[in-house]
């Protein structure tokens, strides 16, 4: 089986981690999965919110559908594909839970930077986000862990940073962003 590899891209919500996966995927000379959060949610894969009891509310289902999530990912990895994983990492609880999940696989961990400007340009023209959204999460995202590399999205295309992604990750360092967290949990 083919050894499986791991490129997290982590960022606020708009950013451009999809685009740039998109343009990292069509960059490589090897398959690699694209699998982020929102794909979950657009298919339709959570219980539909419900005013009345039962009440279904994203608070109460959020934590179990971000502890399945990361559960996911070594199930695909294990089955010998690799991914790039589009994420929004906003508690130290969820980068404590994928370095232990990912810890036999390799992993380069992006960070993906956008100034708040242009985040704020970007969620009102979507108009698939709550306004505010991109703000909080940029107060946090990138606190948890340094990177193996960063890019800035507003200050080059998708695909300029995909070249630049992948041949960073092709001469990539050790120990990796992800092997240091794991040293310093113990």
């Amino acid at each position: 089986m083919e050894k499986s590899y791991v490129i997290l891209l982590n960022g606020p919500s708009s950013a451009g981690k999809s685009t740039l996966a998109r343009a990292i995927r069509a960059t490589l000379d090897r398959p690699f999965w694209h699998i982020a959060s929102d794909q979950f949610v657009e298919a339709g894969m959570l219980p539909p919110r419900r005013p009345h009891p039962p009440e279904f509310t994203w608070k109460e289902q959020r934590p179990r559908f971000f502890a399945a999530f990361h559960r996911c990912l070594p199930a695909i990895l294990s089955a010998g594909n690799s991914l790039i994983v589009d994420h929004v990492i906003e508690f130290q609880e969820w980068m404590d839970e994928l370095v232990d999940l990912l810890a036999p696989y390799d992993v380069f961990f992006v960070g993906v930077r956008c100034p708040l400007e242009e985040l704020e340009r970007r969620e009102r023209e979507r108009g698939d986000r709550a306004i505010g959204e991109a703000r909080d999460h940029l107060a946090v995202v990138h606190s948890f862990g340094s990177y193996d590399f960063e890019v800035d999205s507003a200050a080059h295309s998708a695909e300029e940073n995909a070249a630049q992604i992948i041949a960073a990750w092709r001469r990539r360092a050790r120990p990796s962003a992800f092997e240091r967290m794991r040293r310093a949990q113990g």
